[in-house]
């Protein structure tokens, strides 16, 4: 069986940790058979690259997934490299998002926070990129979860490129609509704490976390990669 390589972001926040860890076991839960591991792209270790080295060595393949919810960066350079650097052992599944089963994540967090009945827009709150792939998924997944609940959605960030959430929030204030914010991040930790400051006394969504919905997705993006890694084979 290939080995599953889930790489996150990282982050100094020990909530987002256990976040991060409580997903992956989810995975663990789903699929027993699988061997998995998880590393870091930024701030935590094990570092992707060297954890990437010693799975190999032991089992000769490995797929990288991605708990990321969109393109960007790390997608594009960090996870592709290690791919790169075995490109007949190691293959690089795409991010989490969009995908509808995010968006379906998205309603559940926003139902727990308001009652949607009285809430005329939502903001959807992400981290940002100055990718621009990462912008255009995030507004992908911004339509499928306006679909899903029958509302206009618009994307504020608070990093990258893009509309920062405070003036997208402001915009949208001023026109005396009831707006609640989706968090649009996967896991506890400065930037959902920075969402929760700039939104103000306005309903906040908890982020995404660690879901059965995200744990399936994940293992979604690993078996279209395996199979790709089977036919390289």
């Amino acid at each position: 069986m290939i080995d599953l390589v889930a790489a996150a972001h990282g982050t100094a926040d020990p909530r987002g940790i256990r976040e991060v860890h409580s997903l992956v076991r989810m995975m663990a839960a789903l699929r027993p058979s699988v061997p998995m591991s998880l590393g870091f792209v930024d701030v935590d270790v094990p570092a992707l690259p060297g954890l990437v080295d010693r799975v190999v060595a032991d089992s000769n393949q490995a797929v990288i997934v991605p708990l990321l919810l969109s393109s960007g960066y790390h997608t594009a350079v960090d996870i592709a490299r290690e791919a790169e650097r075995r490109p007949y052992q190691v293959q690089a599944a795409p991010a989490l998002g969009p995908d509808p089963a995010l968006a379906d994540v998205l309603v559940d967090r926003l139902r727990a926070c308001t009652d949607l009945r009285r809430v005329d827009r939502v903001v959807m709150a992400a981290a940002g990129s100055s990718d621009r792939r990462a912008l255009l998924d995030c507004s992908a997944t911004a339509a499928m979860l306006a679909e899903r609940i029958d509302r206009p959605v618009e994307v504020g960030y608070v990093s990258g490129a893009g509309e920062r959430l405070g003036a997208v929030l402001e915009r949208t204030c001023s026109t005396g609509r009831r707006v609640a914010v989706a968090t649009y991040m996967l896991a506890p930790g400065f930037f959902a704490d920075r969402v929760r400051r700039i939104a103000g006394d306005l309903p906040v969504s908890a982020p995404v976390g660690a879901d059965p919905r995200v744990a399936a997705l994940a293992l979604r993006r690993y078996d279209t990669a395996r199979k790709v890694t089977a036919v390289a084979v």
